[in-house]
């Protein structure tokens, strides 16, 4: 019997991969803009980052969300994942 396949992703903080529903999507969407993508469906270059402060500060530390998504993030974006992740919008 198979089951359907479930999608990994990997996180940019502690570069583990772990299912796309376990972590929070972060896009670069066509217009430059940085957004948090709670549906996982908003056009645009996206990369992952658990739902921890730990991955967030080593992300930030490592500028692997920069990487990931070709471009500098705001300290903004950094907070508003901060408050994301304590709010546990999950």
């Amino acid at each position: 019997m198979t089951g359907k396949k479930i999608p990994q992703r990997m996180c940019v903080g502690c570069r583990e991969m772990k299912e796309k529903r376990e972590l929070i999507r972060i896009v670069r969407t066509p217009e430059g803009e940085t957004r948090l993508d709670a549906t996982g469906k908003m056009s645009g270059r996206g990369a992952y980052i658990c739902f921890s402060g730990q991955c967030l500060e080593r992300a930030k530390k490592s500028r692997g969300l920069d990487r990931a998504l070709n471009i500098t993030i705001s300290q903004e974006v950094y907070e508003s994942l901060a408050e994301a992740m304590n709010n546990d919008c999950k």
